[in-house]
């Protein structure tokens, strides 16, 4: 158990020290890293393992609830064929893909740009990135790229194939059905929402999706 939990939290605190360590050689990190691990108990792992999950992780139920209504701003990292093609409505695109089979994650100054423009056209609001699938990793690399330029998003619980594929997945059954096409949009610009309004997850409260 407790070597499980050093492994997440070794993960959590090379994200926490991205920032600050910047300039620190890999020697100076790997100590740091390893003294802070030392002093922390297994619960205080778990803890802050819980605490990081809960302050990035956005529930799809809450986005879908709130889709239209202008309280978040969803970003689609996909490249922008396939953005175009198919997109959660309402998302806009700053693509890290070049082609749907070519990165782009060398473009900070245009991807850095981009979240900067988005921040000031959405003060206050939380920015909600998604990728192709819950394990990608564009999220995270671009995630930890906007840390180091002082930007901080949000993930969806799912990607665009979790969105579009398999939307029973994530869905519950008590749920109120709503129809999955009304949540999905074509062309260059995000849509808006016009579909009949879903109700969210039925759990409310602090254990609620």
């Amino acid at each position: 158990m407790q070597t499980t939990l050093i492994s997440i939290a070794t993960a959590l605190v090379v994200s926490f020290f991205v920032v600050s360590m910047q300039k620190t050689d890999a020697a100076d990190t790997q100590l740091t890293i390893k003294t802070y691990l030392e002093n922390r108990t297994p619960e205080d792992l778990t803890a802050e393992w819980y605490k990081v999950e809960n302050i990035i992780h956005v529930s799809p139920h809450s986005v879908r609830k709130h889709i239209g209504d202008n309280e978040i701003v969803l970003v689609d990292l996909r490249s922008q064929e396939e953005y175009e093609t198919n997109h959660i409505i309402t998302a806009v695109n700053v693509p890290a893909y070049a082609t749907p089979d070519k990165s782009d994650y060398g473009a900070v100054d245009r991807i850095v740009g981009a979240f900067k423009e988005l921040e000031l056209k959405n003060p206050g609001k939380d920015i909600v990135v998604y990728c192709y699938s819950m394990p990608c990793m564009t999220g995270r690399k671009i995630g930890e790229m906007l840390t180091g330029h002082g930007i901080y998003v949000k993930h969806l619980g799912i990607g665009w194939s979790e969105w579009r594929y398999f939307w029973k997945l994530w869905n519950h059954d008590g749920e109120k059905a709503v129809n999955p096409a009304d949540y999905v949009f074509s062309g260059k610009e995000p849509g808006v929402f016009s579909g009949k309004k879903s109700p969210g997850c039925p759990i409310g409260g602090e254990f609620g999706c």
